[in-house]
């Protein structure tokens, strides 16, 4: 059996779990759904390499908790956010570009493509889960950074929320808190996450996992991120242009003077 042969037996699981949440999303005719469950696809692997592994270890249960804990936090609160809210306008603009039979296309265009990555990303869980090495001080110090990274989200996350909670603050821009060092606090939590599981996966012999969070890394700061979520912003909030000018766009500083 080859190193990854294990891995490979998590895709159709991924994959079929993408498949229900397509028919869900596509019966609520809002594609924006898929970014509740896109953690929970990583999840579904997590829970397949339990059954790679061959014995169970100490790290593979503080693993498979820490991905828990990360995956079911993420897509709770992405429910909650968008309970009853419209699409959102990055998916309309993908369903306008592919009409006609759009619905039949998001299942490769959106939900396999998500459900790949979601597997892709899962990489060092599976370096991770299915070694035997004993535990080390690079352990602690994945585990340390996993855990911080859900904390600068979490906290991220809650801040915008009650930000957003009050109607005076409908056209302001959010620069409080976390948001008062980086205008992105949220990806750069996530950025931690991945190069904590990464850190684990290292401390198992697993250094070629590291693909996983480059991608992510690529991901948060370039494609689906920062570049994504500022594309058009400042036509939508006019006082964006002066948060750029003060603060950093991912690694949290101090606030520049203009």
């Amino acid at each position: 059996m080859s190193l990854l042969t294990g891995w490979l037996h998590a895709l159709p699981w991924v994959l079929a779990t993408a498949l229900l949440v397509w028919a869900l999303c596509t019966l609520r005719r809002n594609l924006g759904l898929v970014d509740i469950f896109w953690s929970l696809f990583v999840l579904v692997a997590a829970l397949c390499f339990v059954r790679e592994a061959p014995e169970p270890t100490s790290r593979m249960l503080l693993v498979l908790l820490l991905a828990g804990i990360w995956a079911v936090r993420l897509a709770a609160y992405l429910a909650v956010r968008n309970r009853n809210a419209p699409e959102d306008h990055r998916y309309q603009a993908i369903r306008a570009r592919n009409q006609p039979r759009f619905a039949w296309k998001s299942l490769y265009l959106v939900f396999g493509l998500q459900a790949v990555l979601a597997f892709i990303v899962s990489l060092p869980l599976y370096a991770a889960m299915t070694s035997t090495a004993p535990l080390s001080v690079l352990d602690v110090a994945g585990a340390a950074l996993v855990v911080a990274g859900v904390m600068v989200e979490s906290i991220a996350d809650a801040q915008l929320a009650d930000f957003r909670d009050d109607p005076a603050n409908r056209d302001a821009v959010m620069d409080q808190g976390l948001w008062r060092y980086s205008r992105h606090p949220n990806y750069f939590g996530e950025f931690c996450v991945w190069w904590g599981f990464f850190l684990l996966a290292l401390a198992a012999g697993g250094w070629w996992s590291i693909a996983s969070p480059l991608l992510m890394s690529l991901l948060l700061m370039r494609v689906s991120g920062v570049t994504l979520m500022e594309k058009d912003i400042k036509g939508r909030r006019p006082g964006y242009a002066g948060y750029v000018a003060r603060t950093n766009a991912f690694f949290p500083g101090p606030r520049r003077s203009t």
